[in-house]
């Protein structure tokens, strides 16, 4: 493994010589719109496994994406390289179909010291609810990104985290919300905390990954999504306070061509979408 390498993968040419948040935010960027969120390894009959070779080689050498535990933990290991002042953390992720959030800790993300200032990178959640800058671990305070208006929220050392929507412009559709996405406390973690996790994610028929194939890549001024055979394009801003979201449902012969086209993936073992309504949202 190594950071050329890596680099190479996410195209980031720019300087590694600071430990800054200018830095830190290229390199993230780079990552975001190389490397896809995805679970498709569920739905071709393989195992993901969280061996930090493994997931190198997958995201950066067979240029395949990965689910959280697989695209932070290769972040956290790269900004360490570097000489960041790292950690990992744990969090429960908020289901709205339930109204709740979950009851297992299943979201690995990175905390990262510049300065004395504390920021979160978090590269493995896909859709509109992915982050396009590290976020200040401050309290109470509105961070605008292209993606929307995040902010974090502390109560009783649990930090929660929440994203103001636009606007979306979408076919007899047109509706803003704010999400809750996702509740933490501050513990550092390691990756050995999320193996049970990641095991259930994959096997359990109540887990949202195998109720869905999953594949969403951040471009530069939106993000595109395939889950099951429906590809979504959406594009920030698109008018004042509005995206706009464009929907296809491809044929069965599509999805492999669209997910070399639009996504760079290309799989060894045959995929077999899937998509139960009512659980996953853009």
């Amino acid at each position: 493994m190594n950071l050329e390498e890596y680099f190479a993968r996410t195209g980031y040419k720019g300087s590694l010589e600071k430990q800054d948040l200018e830095t830190l935010t290229d390199i993230f960027q780079h990552h975001i719109r190389a490397v896809p969120f995805e679970n498709l390894s569920i739905h071709c009959g393989e195992k993901i496994t969280l061996e930090l070779e493994h997931v190198y080689n997958k995201i950066v050498r067979k240029k395949r994406g990965g689910w959280c535990m697989e695209n932070n933990q290769l972040l956290g290991w790269v900004l360490k390289c570097l000489g960041y002042d790292t950690s990992f953390l744990g969090a429960y992720v908020f289901h709205p179909h339930q109204n709740a959030y979950a009851t297992i800790m299943t979201h690995l993300l990175v905390k990262v010291v510049i300065d004395g200032k504390a920021y979160i990178v978090d590269g493995g959640f896909g859709v509109s609810y992915q982050m396009w800058q590290p976020m200040e671990l401050v309290s109470g305070k509105e961070q605008p990104q292209a993606p929307g208006v995040f902010r974090f929220t502390e109560k009783n050392a649990i930090w929660y985290l929440e994203k103001m929507r636009r606007k979306q412009y979408i076919p007899n559709q047109n509706f803003s919300s704010c999400d809750l996405l996702e509740k933490k406390d501050l513990e550092p973690r390691t990756v050995e905390d999320f193996r049970s996790q990641c095991t259930y994610l994959q096997t359990s028929p109540e887990s949202l990954f195998t109720k869905k194939s999953i594949c969403t890549l951040q471009t530069t001024d939106g993000f595109r999504a395939l889950i099951g055979w429906t590809l979504s394009e959406t594009t920030y801003n698109y008018k004042e306070n509005m995206d706009l979201v464009e929907f296809v449902t491809l044929e069965d012969e599509e999805v492999e061509k669209t997910l070399k086209e639009k996504f760079n993936i290309t799989l060894d073992r045959k995929l077999v979408p899937i998509n139960v309504k009512g659980f996953y949202t853009i």
